[in-house]
């Protein structure tokens, strides 16, 4: 114990801010392992930190807190809502805030105007990604585009998915989501009570059947389902903040591989995965010369493939990627808008009256209803800028050098846009941006503005940025409505109660499990059906559309 004992008292002998002596006391509680890996991180990292030399000297850097010594601020993004500790920052330092994470330059950019200036308008030199060591160099074997440089790989992956999401092919795939979004009412009116479970395998089942032509299945014991949730856990636990010490100390990639646990599972996962997913392509191949001609991403891929130049590996992980950010993206902003609904009483009322006056009370919404029911168009909207995707942001990374303001800003500084403070920016959305209140995105006669600036229309910031910006968004904008029109069509939403029968207060700001996806905790949600006639008609829909 003595290297520990020696870290301490290394601690101990220097100023630490006294915000930092309750995280410290925390990490010395933890595991001998976890503690020891952490002290032989630092003392071994000190020499390189010391040989990486400061950057300040070639300007000013912008503002920020001040971390520990050799750490920075790295024990701050060790917490499961480092989006409000980045909102503090920027409230506190600016819009433009610097930290130092383990010797590592990091910018948090706190407002649109920093961020669209970054990463929209100068996106040539801000658009690569961090290193991230553990899950994409090993367990994804560099293959999954969206976490990469922007490297000529990385175009030729981001242009063929845009080839077959684009917003007119995204049309082709209406009728698998009113589809999916059928299964989702049918299961919700006959237990209700276990709706997360039922809006996470719709969400599954939708981006399967969208990206595979696989049709929808009724639970979550498909084979294919089961991997690719799997592949999902795996990745979101390896990205979440901290979960990875080399990410931080990267010197520690080099140690031999029997002293690297984390990189023999990463490694040995990479085998499964690619095998399975090479799998799954090429069964995708086989249907297809057999004549099934159900409209799929994959069906796309494998017909253009002369003209996209992919490998049947790369398509099969292009693939693999969109599962995993649709699947995350769709079940996440379902649950945050029924929750929505439960506590905002008014704005269900008035998406009642939409629905309604469009679409009656002898049918269900469907997708052709799209530009006839604006306010569910700023349901989708208003859900994805209250509680986004990932509040922390997807980080960016510069190429070069640069200046902005009179603030350096050196090469390889990870950039960080606060979608959080972004998208509850009382400058942009008024006072009341805390609030969920679709009317925002409308004008007084009830149709949709022109977006705040710097949204690419989308009225939020959670569809990121530049080169970066979801390549699938058309896709999920549509998934996303009819699901949620369906929903106002069918229930009334109301919120239960607690174990003490008083009505249940939620905490909206937790986040319901560790990870990049945001999403409420679970909550009494109360789904009464609108009418005695809802059951008959959502099931005779089905038989129509040929569900069983």
């Amino acid at each position: 114990m003595s290297l520990i004992s020696n870290l301490t008292d290394f601690f101990s002998s220097m100023p630490v801010p006294p915000h930092y002596q309750d995280i410290l006391t925390n990490v010395s509680q933890q595991p001998y392992a976890s503690w020891r890996a952490l002290a032989v991180s630092v003392i071994l990292g000190i020499a390189f930190t010391a040989w990486r030399g400061s950057t300040s000297s070639k300007g000013k850097l912008p503002p920020g807190p001040r971390g520990l010594p050799l750490l920075g601020s790295v024990l701050d993004l060790r917490n499961n809502s480092p989006w409000l500790t980045f909102t503090a920052w920027n409230k506190e330092y600016g819009p433009l805030v610097h930290v130092s994470i383990a010797g590592h330059n990091a910018v948090i950019l706190g407002t649109h105007k920093v961020a669209a200036d970054l990463l929209d308008r100068r996106s040539g030199i801000y658009s690569d990604r961090p290193r991230n060591i553990v899950v994409h160099e090993l367990m994804n074997g560099k293959l999954a585009f969206a976490s990469g440089s922007a490297d000529e790989f990385w175009k030729k992956m981001r242009k063929a998915s845009h080839e077959v999401l684009k917003t007119d092919v995204a049309k082709t795939y209406s009728p698998l989501q009113e589809t999916e979004s059928l299964i989702l009412l049918s299961q919700l009116i006959s237990s209700p009570s276990k709706y997360p479970y039922h809006v996470q395998r719709a969400s599954g089942s939708l981006m399967r059947t969208v990206l595979y032509g696989l049709p929808p299945f009724s639970d979550s014991s498909d084979p294919v389902l089961t991997y690719l949730d799997s592949y999902i856990e795996r990745l979101v636990s390896g990205i979440a903040p901290g979960a990875y010490w080399v990410e931080y100390f990267t010197w520690m990639e080099h140690l031999p591989r029997w002293m690297a646990k984390w990189r023999r599972d990463a490694e040995d996962s990479f085998k499964r995965d690619d095998k399975f997913f090479k799998e799954v392509f090429a069964e995708c191949r086989e249907r297809l010369i057999k004549g099934d001609d159900t409209p799929s991403v994959a069906a796309k891929l494998i017909q253009e493939q002369s003209s996209s130049g992919l490998s049947d590996q790369e398509a099969a992980w292009l693939l693999a990627t969109l599962y995993l950010a649709g699947t995350e993206a769709s079940a996440g902003q379902i649950l945050w808008f029924m929750l929505a609904l439960c506590l905002y009483p008014d704005i269900q009322k008035r998406a009642f009256e939409e629905v309604d006056r469009v679409v009656g009370p002898d049918r269900l919404p469907t997708l052709q209803d799209y530009d006839n029911l604006p306010y569910i168009q700023a349901c989708v909207k208003e859900t994805m800028r209250w509680r986004p995707l990932a509040p922390a942001g997807i980080p960016h990374r510069l190429r070069e050098d640069d200046v902005y303001e009179g603030y350096f800003i050196p090469k390889d500084t990870i950039c960080i846009p606060n979608t959080w403070a972004l998208n509850h920016d009382p400058a942009m959305y008024g006072l009341d941006a805390e609030e969920f209140r679709p009317e925002r995105h409308l004008n007084t006669d009830g149709q949709l503005l022109p977006s705040v600036p710097d949204t690419k229309e989308e009225g939020h910031v959670t569809y990121g940025f530049g080169q970066r910006i979801c390549v699938g968004r058309a896709v999920s904008n549509r998934s996303l409505f009819v699901e949620m029109a369906s929903m106002v069509w069918c229930f009334q939403f109301t919120m239960g109660k607690d174990d003490q029968g008083k009505t249940f207060v939620p905490d909206i700001l937790s986040n319901g499990a560790p990870g990049v996806a945001y999403r409420p905790k679970w909550f009494p949600c109360v789904m009464t059906p609108r009418s005695t006639d809802t059951q008959r008609i959502v099931e005779q829909t089905k038989a129509l559309h040929g569900v069983a």
